[in-house]
């Protein structure tokens, strides 16, 4: 009814209404929801899925896919807890859930030890990710076990690691989970593959976690990790928290990790590192 009152009182009228519906559709372009991404989290020695799940649900929320992939062994699959398994388990867990749920353009995020399992997972099936983030973890070279990168021959303390596993003390008897498990030595002693020249030309994104009481020239200096993330031109960001930041501050996680998704390497990625 007011559309005809409109229309025959005055064409000026009509003319307004038309006006009011383009800017109105313009508006609505204008507020049209970011890129929506699929991001597979992975997390670090001892821990499992449960360490992202604030994290995860933020990503959710802002209407992206998230998958959070726990190891075997660890979390919620402590019950396959073995000193047999290895490195290469964990990126055959990784590897496998994306292949079987046909993701593609996959955010690889990775936390501590989790670098190590994506820098395999990229080697392996790098034409299924966009983009990998590497949260405060492991950058190792091809060849490179987490030991090797830490400069060590291997167990130090004969009383934390003992019986093919590296023990979990601040667990006690009786801790209801979610917590971290014990996990097998073999998964810091097995050397990661990461030669594909695919892989090498990933778009990737190294995080530091910086406590307050550290500064990030002093880690930049100091943090193989992150040396050799220069070295590839890989993007370096830092964020303020300590190594499990992402249970400090989840929200604050989840944006960076949105945000990393549009960096670009300062260099090709072809180097031998």
């Amino acid at each position: 009814m007011n559309f005809i009152f409109l229309k025959t009182k005055s064409s000026h009228y009509f003319a307004a209404l038309i006006g009011c519906l383009c800017l109105m559709s313009v508006d609505a372009s204008a507020a049209a929801p970011a890129d929506k991404y699929t991001f597979v989290l992975v997390h670090g020695a001892t821990a499992g899925a449960w360490e992202w799940k604030s994290t995860g649900k933020f990503l959710t929320d802002d209407g992206h896919t998230v998958y959070r992939a726990t190891l075997t062994g660890l979390g919620e699959r402590e019950h396959l807890n073995s000193p047999d398994i290895d490195l290469q388990t964990h990126i055959n867990d990784v590897v496998n859930l994306i292949l079987y749920e046909d993701l593609h353009d996959v955010v690889l995020t990775g936390h501590s030890y989790g670098g190590m399992v994506i820098t395999g997972v990229m080697d392996r099936i790098p034409d299924r990710i966009k983009h990998v983030v590497f949260l405060d973890a492991a950058v190792p070279d091809d060849g490179m076990s987490i030991w090797d990168l830490f400069g060590t021959n291997g167990p130090q303390d004969p009383e934390r690691f003992k019986d093919g596993f590296m023990q979990v003390p601040w667990v006690k008897p009786g801790t209801p989970p979610p917590h971290s498990v014990k996990q097998s030595i073999k998964c810091f002693n097995q050397p990661v593959s990461y030669k594909n020249p695919a892989a090498k030309a990933l778009q990737v994104t190294y995080v530091a976690f910086i406590p307050q009481d550290k500064s990030a020239d002093e880690r930049a200096n100091t943090d193989p990790s992150w040396q050799r993330a220069v070295s590839r031109g890989w993007t370096i960001r830092t964020f303020p928290g300590h190594h499990v930041a992402q249970q400090e501050n989840p929200r604050g996680v989840a944006t960076l990790i949105e945000q990393a998704v549009n960096d670009r390497n300062s260099v090709a990625a072809t180097s031998t590192h």
